[in-house]
């Protein structure tokens, strides 16, 4: 198989550090607020990611993590009143319970910033006593961009078109501009932890490549993350985990596409940020993935008005159909080996999703048409799509559940004559006159709608 490498900018034939196995990292979220659709995204991808590369034989250990100390988080936690460690806890269990909503599992390791201080401050030492790094007066340490030659290897910019083109943090007490903070020194009423330079807190880069030194060690074979973190966040770690093992840091760099909104970066400045759990409300967790993994990883997505809500008729109508087959033929024996070759064939080339999902829509129509034919193997292709492209995470659900969520999610105005043939037969249930009760039913179902009786009445739904 291969993947695109950010480092060297092309595809790359896969070639684990250590035959068999695999040491994968992905940079999570900042917990300052709410898991948004960016957020779920890029856990979604990797999660993609690991559960292929399992697929093809090895075995993989996934390191993602949270980052529940920075500046945002303090400004949180003053804006709220709640100490920042707690409102950090807080925000990760919300995120949890929202990425479990979106079916995205736990990954091999979770690393928190907050777990790992001693591991930070080790790091950090190495680092000035090898000369890369230095403490200022004021107990804030940074480090020396102009000891790592290789600064900008991953951005493919100089130093000077980084100074030019980005805001870089300025204090008096750094040799360059270009320098970034390893460790801060304490503000009054900031979380603090002590350290060799005085109480403080580490700066946001150090915690990737400390936590990843800790699990990992010198090198890793995959680095995740969005295209933003390329510069400086991915280009601050290469440099800081190179500077201390001598060694290259990731074989592969992967970095997933930002979304916009009606052609608009997303952001909360812009107020179009699309909150995930608000997304999860109103569309099912697979119509939500199957809208996202339209799109190669790598590109940026552009959210339209009708963006998911076309997912959904599109997983609507392939649901409909395994529904109807499974009807007809049970569940399938043997599969379709073909089926599984070629989505195999399609993430092979660096997991493209857009285009294994675009085999669907042949594949539904092909099922169409033996169902027709009354050509029992439509229930092994279905069997085999739904055990293929559960790696996706689709295809999982029965049929008739999911049919009745969307439905629950989006419920079809019953019409009026309906209504009332409804209304008429519970109203003959209640007299125990089943018989006409049951004529009612019989004649609502031929009109494509069923009717469920509860302790509290009775619902109406649209069956075809």
């Amino acid at each position: 198989m291969r993947i695109y490498n950010s480092l060297t900018r092309r595809k790359e034939e896969f070639v684990p550090l250590e035959e068999g196995k695999v040491k994968m990292y992905a940079c999570g979220i900042t917990v300052s607020g709410e898991a948004h659709v960016g957020h779920g995204y890029q856990a979604l991808i990797y999660d993609i990611m690991r559960k292929y590369l399992e697929k093809k034989g090895y075995a993989v250990t996934y390191a993602r993590n949270y980052t529940d100390v920075d500046d945002k988080i303090i400004a949180k936690s003053n804006e709220t009143g709640i100490p920042a460690d707690k409102y950090a806890a807080q925000m990760i269990k919300k995120i949890d319970a929202v990425m479990h909503k979106l079916d995205v599992d736990e990954p091999t390791l979770w690393l928190k910033a907050t777990q790992n201080i001693g591991n930070i401050i080790k790091f950090i030492s190495k680092l000035v006593e090898s000369g890369h790094a230095y403490p200022a007066p004021n107990g804030d340490v940074y480090f020396d961009v102009s000891s790592f030659k290789r600064y900008g290897c991953l951005s493919n910019r100089s130093v000077e078109d980084m100074l030019d083109g980005v805001r870089v943090e300025n204090a008096d007490d750094k040799r360059s501009p270009a320098d970034f903070t390893l460790w801060k020194a304490a503000k009054d009423g900031e979380i603090n932890w002590g350290s060799p330079w005085g109480k403080g807190r580490p700066g946001w880069h150090i915690e990737c490549s400390a936590m990843n030194y800790a699990a990992f060690g010198d090198q890793i074979d995959i680095h995740g993350g969005g295209r933003d973190l390329i510069f400086p966040h991915h280009e601050n770690e290469i440099a800081q985990t190179e500077s201390l093992t001598g060694k290259q840091f990731a074989k592969f760099w992967t970095h997933n596409g930002l979304i916009k909104v009606n052609g608009q970066k997303m952001s909360k400045s812009l107020g179009n940020s699309l909150l995930l759990e608000d997304l999860l409300e109103k569309y099912t967790a697979e119509a939500v993935k199957f809208a996202l993994l339209q799109n190669n990883y790598r590109n940026d997505i552009n959210i339209t008005d009708n963006f998911f809500a076309d997912a959904e008729k599109h997983l609507t109508a392939f649901y409909t159909l395994i529904k109807q087959t499974e009807e007809a033929f049970g569940k399938g024996a043997s599969g379709n080996a073909e089926i599984d070759a070629k989505f195999d064939a399609d993430m092979d080339e660096d997991f493209n999703t857009a285009l294994a999902l675009s085999e669907l829509f042949g594949l539904f129509k092909t099922i169409s048409a033996k169902l027709a034919k009354g050509d029992k193997s439509a229930a092994d292709d279905v069997k085999q799509i739904r055990e293929t492209y559960s790696l996706l995470g689709l295809f999982k659900r029965d049929a008739d559940e999911y049919l009745k969520e969307v439905e629950l999610k989006n419920p079809v105005e019953i019409p009026a004559d309906i209504a009332e043939l409804a209304q008429k037969r519970w109203e003959a249930k209640l007299a125990k006159n089943w018989a006409e009760a049951d004529k009612l039913r019989a004649q609502l179902d031929s009109l494509g709608y069923t009717v469920k009786d509860s302790k509290d009445g009775y619902t109406v739904t649209r069956t075809r």
